[in-house]
């Protein structure tokens, strides 16, 4: 299994007004956009804003499905001691953006934010 990225599909609505992005997938996604050859290394899911988001839920739990949000494939460990991992039975997980910028950064060796 690769890391698991998923992000809100931009353009969504809440109750009658939108359309919507999210402002911190923009982030996660600026970063693939510079470095595209991270997406042959994780797998990223653009999933639907409103809850419960089911694809999140089953894999971390529905206190944890907040977005972006990075699931981690089993025995990954940042390489950056800095990143914040979370932990869900014993699913490991990173849920800012800033953390999940500075783990594919240093995890698949592109640059990092200066």
């Amino acid at each position: 299994m690769k890391d698991k990225l998923f992000m809100l599909r931009p353009g969504f609505f809440q109750g009658s007004e939108g359309p919507f992005y999210c402002g911190d997938s923009v982030a996660v996604e600026g970063l693939l956009g510079f470095f595209p050859q991270l997406r042959s290394e994780i797998e990223v899911e653009y999933i639907d804003a409103p809850r419960p988001r089911a694809a999140i839920v089953e894999m971390i739990g529905q206190e944890n499905q907040s977005a972006p949000v990075l699931v981690l494939a089993e025995g990954r460990k940042p390489v950056d001691e800095g990143v914040q991992v979370h932990l869900y039975g014993n699913t490991r997980f990173i849920d800012s953006p800033e953390h999940i910028r500075r783990y594919l950064s240093s995890q698949y060796g592109v640059a990092r934010p200066a």
